[in-house]
């Protein structure tokens, strides 16, 4: 069985660990960088994967990309990654703060290339994580197996793997070839025979479920799409220059300190921020294909509001969806061909953290604000969970707009626990 053993190990190569890797090279000593490895169950980097469709863009400024909200003098930066490609003076041309999501994927790979001390592994998928044994009645270490059989020894561990996929019951058993959730899209409508999705059901009313309604409007020019969704319409990303305050890093304090009855209050009251809203182009996308269908009378987008849908099975080849009108209670049958669900992600800790807290004996999964698990006292390994601190640290967690502080909080962190002051951690590199 292969061993390996690091300072730091970080599970997933996507923004949240790419920014950490960052901030390690930028502020730690050169020997904690370069005994920290990433690994990550893909051949290769992208953002969000499953829907990288060409024409999607980012929501979040490039301002706020994985370092410059921390140092904007960084080589790392969005800009610089564009000025490397040549393609700096298109970008400033097109008069955009959001760029195209294929683009800030790219900038993603870039910067997992250009790290020099920090070591990224692809192909490696973790499988579970349980603590070292006791050593003079303390836990000093972690011990993450992976799929190919190793076991990776780490006296840190930081887990930014993101957040399970949603898939509501009703459409659990359901073949698989039948129900495609949106981080599984693009791989997977590939396979779709355009003959055999003449009939296309899209679950949800938020930006994913939109937008795989217009991926799939678009690559099966024959088939009818229909939307389902429980609301009574589809409405923009509330995006006042108010509101985005409260996705300053600066915020997070706040939050952090705030009641947790008040910290409910404040995420029900940001929800259309982030979840329940869609981009005001996509809106105006949308509304014009239906009315511009209308005047020629072909009506293949079709928009379902107030609908619930109870159940879900297959008969004589076809799926077959229960639906309740929320108005009326009234029943109906909805015969289908294919299910897309843009019904985003489970709420919970990841059932990879939830093990690990139980096997800790920590029980909940919760965080320091320096994002540190809470562990018992015999644990001197430290365990840092990125991008599923919502409940603690505010609806940004999940999001680019707070990656480069937290990158500086986490780092800051562990060395403080290596005993490094922390004005130090915050000079190494800039001395």
């Amino acid at each position: 069985m292969r061993h390996q053993e690091v300072e730091v190990l970080a599970i997933g190569a996507g923004p949240a660990n790419l920014a950490l890797g960052i901030a390690l090279e930028e502020m730690a000593p050169k020997e904690l960088a370069a005994g920290t490895l990433i690994i990550e169950q893909h051949d290769n980097t992208l953002w969000q994967r499953g829907m990288l469709l060409p024409w999607t863009q980012s929501q979040v400024s490039f301002l706020k990309d994985l370092v410059t909200l921390r140092n904007p003098r960084s080589e790392f930066s969005f800009v610089n990654y564009l000025h490397s490609i040549g393609r700096l003076d298109e970008f400033i041309n097109l008069g955009t703060f959001t760029p195209y999501r294929s683009e800030i994927s790219g900038y993603l790979q870039w910067v997992a290339s250009s790290l020099r001390e920090v070591q990224i592994e692809y192909g490696r998928r973790c499988v579970s994580i349980e603590p070292g044994p006791v050593q003079d009645g303390q836990v000093t270490h972690w011990l993450a197996r992976t799929a190919d059989g190793a076991v990776i020894s780490s006296r840190s561990l930081v887990i930014g793997a993101g957040r399970d996929a949603y898939v509501p019951a009703e459409f659990a058993a359901l073949p698989e070839n039948r129900v495609i959730h949106s981080t599984r899209f693009s791989e997977r409508i590939e396979q779709v025979d355009p003959k055999e999705a003449e009939r296309i059901v899209v679950i949800g009313g938020a930006q994913s479920a939109a937008e795989l309604l217009w991926a799939a409007y678009q690559r099966f020019p024959e088939a009818r799409c229909t939307m389902l969704m429980r609301s009574i319409g589809l409405n923009a990303y509330q995006s006042s220059k108010f509101t985005n305050e409260l996705f300053y890093p600066s915020f997070i304090d706040d939050f952090f300190a705030t009641r947790p009855e008040t910290r409910l209050q404040v995420l029900r009251e940001m929800h259309v921020t982030n979840y329940a809203g869609l981009a005001p182009n996509m809106l105006e996308t949308l509304y014009r294909e239906m009315y511009q269908e209308r005047l020629q009378g072909t009506e293949r987008l079709r928009m379902r509001t107030l609908t619930d849908v109870a159940a879900a099975r297959m008969e004589d080849d076809e799926v077959v969806l229960t639906t309740v009108d929320r108005k009326t209670g009234d029943r109906e049958e909805l015969r289908c061909d294919l299910v897309l669900l843009g019904t985003g992600f489970v709420r919970d800790m990841p059932g990879m953290v939830r093990d690990l807290a139980t096997a800790t004996g920590a029980g909940q999964a919760t965080v320091d604000r320096t994002y540190r698990m809470v562990l018992p006292e015999s644990y001197t390994a430290r365990c840092y969970l990125q991008g599923v601190n919502e409940a603690t640290h505010g609806i940004a967690d999940s999001l680019l707009s707070v990656l480069a502080s937290r990158s500086q909080d986490i780092v800051t962190d562990l060395l403080a626990g290596r005993g490094v002051p922390s004005d130090e951690a915050l000079l190494a590199k800039a001395l």
